[in-house]
C-alpha cells in the first residue's frame, strides 16, 4: 500500500492500447491556448473584479497575469519533457508520485469542470438579452434559482452543443475553435477602439479605493487589488489545457511551447488594453457585477450598434472557451481511466478516436452546475483547483532541474529558480486571496478526494 502511495509512473511513447491520434498543428494549439484563455475572465468577470478593486482592477490584472506567466513557462518545459495527455496529473504522476497525482488529478476534476459550467453560465449572460428580445424567454428560465430564477437553461444548452462537437471529432472541432476565436478577437479589438477614444483619467480616481490586500467591507464583501486577482486568475488559465493536448500534437517538441508560451503573450496584451479601455471609459462602478460589462461600457457610451455586435460575438465565440476547458476535462478523465485511478471502461474509444463515455459523463455533470450555481462561486472555486495545479507543476519542474539537470529540454524556462519561485509562492498567496468559504468548499472537495482514493487503493491492494 505504502509503495503504491509514492510510486512514479513511467512515460513510454505509444504504449497504450487507448492510444489518441496526433491530428493537432501548433496553430491548432495556439487557437486552442486563445480560445480558452480569452472568454468569461475578460468578457464577465471584469465587472466582479472592478466590484473588488475599483479602477486597481487593472493592476488586479497585471499581478494575475505575472502569475500565469510564469506557470506558463513552467508547464511549456514539463510538457517538453513529458509529452502525454493529462497535463499537471501526468507530470505530478512522473515526479512526484500516485497520491499526490491523484490529489492534482482531483483538483483539475474540479477546475475543469467548474470553469466549463462558468463560462457557460458566462454566455448566458449574454445570450439571455437578447434571447428575451429575440425569442421572448423568460428570465426565470435563464437564471439559476440564487438569481431568482429557476434554471439557466442557455447554460445547459451550450454545454450539449459543444459536447457534440468534441463527440464528432477533435480536429473537426480545433478548426472550427480556430475560425470563433478570431471573431472574439476582432470583438475586443472593436470594443477597445471605441472605448479607448473616450478614456477619462478622472474615471482612474481614486485607483485603489479598497486597498492592496484581501480584507473584508463593511458590506461583507470581501475587497482588495488581491481579492480582485484571486477572482481576474480566472481570466487568464486556459494554457494548461494545451498540455492535455500533448499526446494528440503532431510534433510535441515544437508545437506545445508554441502554443503555451504564444497564446499566453497574446492574451496578456489583450486583456491590458481591454481592462485600461474599460475603467477609462466610464466609472468602474456603472459596470461592476454587471454579466456583461463591456457591452454595457459601449450603451453608456452611446454606441449600442458597437454593443449589441459585441454582444452577438460573445455569443458567437465564448463558446470556444467551453470547448477548451471541455476538451481538457475529458482528456484528464480519459488519462486518469487509462491509468487505472478512474474506471478502465471510461477510457474507451470511439469509431473517431474520441472519447465518448468520458464525455457524456462530463457533460451531465457540468451542466448540472451550470444550471443551477451563480458565476461568481463558480469561478472562485474553480481558481482554486487551478492554483493547486499550477502549484504542483512549477515545483514538478524545480524538481526536475534538481533531480535531472541534464536530461534533454526542447524549452527551457528562463531564470527557472525565479520563474518557479513566482509561481508557486504567487500561487499560494492568490489562494489565501480566495474568499474564505471558497478555501473550505476546497479542503472538503479534496478530503473527499483523500477518502474515494484510499478506498480503492485499498480495494486494489486487496485485489493485487
Amino acid at each position: 500500500m505504502s509503495d503504491s502511495l509514492f510510486r512514479r509512473k513511467a512515460i513510454v511513447p505509444d504504449a497504450h492500447e487507448h492510444k489518441l491520434a496526433r491530428t493537432l498543428g501548433w496553430p491548432h494549439l495556439v487557437a486552442l491556448g486563445v480560445g480558452a484563455i480569452v472568454g468569461t475572465g475578460i468578457l464577465t468577470l471584469i465587472g466582479v473584479g472592478a466590484d473588488k478593486a475599483g479602477p486597481a482592477v487593472i493592476l488586479s490584472f497585471v499581478i494575475a497575469g505575472l502569475i500565469c506567466a510564469c506557470a506558463a513557462l513552467a508547464y511549456a518545459e514539463m510538457a517538453t519533457m513529458i509529452p502525454a495527455s493529462g497535463s499537471a496529473y501526468t507530470y505530478s504522476y512522473v515526479v512526484i508520485g500516485e497520491l499526490i497525482a491523484w490529489i492534482v488529478g482531483w483538483s483539475l476534476i474540479l477546475e475543469y469542470s467548474l470553469v466549463v459550467s462558468a463560462v457557460a453560465v458566462g454566455w448566458s449572460g449574454y445570450a439571455a438579452p437578447l434571447l428575451h428580445e429575440w425569442a421572448q424567454v423568460p428570465q426565470e428560465l435563464m437564471q439559476g434559482p440564487e438569481l431568482g430564477g429557476i434554471v439557466n437553461l442557455p447554460a445547459i444548452a451550450i454545454i450539449a452543443v459543444v459536447a457534440g462537437m468534441l463527440l464528432y471529432g477533435t480536429r473537426e472541432s480545433a478548426t472550427v475553435n480556430a475560425v470563433l476565436v478570431l471573431v472574439k478577437i476582432v470583438a475586443l479589438a472593436v470594443f477597445a477602439a471605441v472605448a479607448l477614444p473616450a478614456f477619462d483619467a478622472a474615471n482612474l480616481e481614486p485607483f485603489s479605493p479598497f486597498g492592496f490586500a484581501k480584507h473584508m467591507g463593511p458590506d461583507g464583501v470581501e475587497r482588495g487589488v488581491m481579492a480582485a486577482a484571486a477572482i481576474i486568475f480566472f481570466a487568464f488559465y486556459g494554457f494548461d489545457a494545451i498540455a492535455t493536448a500533448a499526446e494528440e500534437a503532431k510534433n510535441p517538441d515544437r508545437d506545445l511551447k508554441i502554443g503555451i508560451v504564444g497564446s499566453m503573450i497574446a492574451c496578456v496584451l489583450i486583456y491590458i488594453a481591454v481592462a485600461v479601455a474599460a475603467v477609462g471609459a466610464i466609472s468602474y462602478s456603472r459596470f461592476a457585477n454587471s454579466p456583461e460589462p463591456l457591452a454595457l461600457i459601449l450603451r453608456e457610451l452611446g454606441q449600442p450598434l458597437a454593443a449589441h455586435y459585441l454582444a452577438i460575438s460573445a455569443v458567437i465565440a465564448l463558446p470556444t472557451v467551453i470547448l477548451a476547458f471541455f476538451y481538457g476535462q475529458s482528456r484528464i478523465f480519459f488519462t486518469m481511466a487509462r491509468d487505472g485511478l478512474l474506471p478502465a471502461s471510461l477510457a474507451k474509444l470511439s469509431a473517431r478516436g474520441t472519447p465518448v463515455r468520458i464525455t457524456i459523463f462530463t457533460a451531465a455533470v457540468v451542466a448540472v452546475l451550470a444550471g443551477f450555481i451563480p458565476l461568481g462561486e463558480l469561478a472562485a472555486l474553480a481558481n482554486a483547483g487551478t492554483l493547486a495545479a499550477f502549484t504542483a507543476v512549477s515545483v514538478c519542474m524545480l524538481i526536475m532541474r534538481r533531480r535531472a539537470p541534464d536530461a534533454p529540454r526542447t524549452f527551457c524556462a528562463p531564470m527557472p529558480w525565479v520563474v518557479g519561485g513566482i509561481a508557486v509562492l504567487g500561487c499560494i498567496y492568490l489562494f489565501f486571496s480566495l474568499p474564505a468559504k471558497t478555501q473550505l468548499w476546497f479542503l472538503v472537495w479534496n478530503i473527499g478526494g483523500l477518502a474515494v482514493y484510499f478506498l480503492y487503493a485499498r480495494g486494489r491492494a486487496v485485489a493485487g
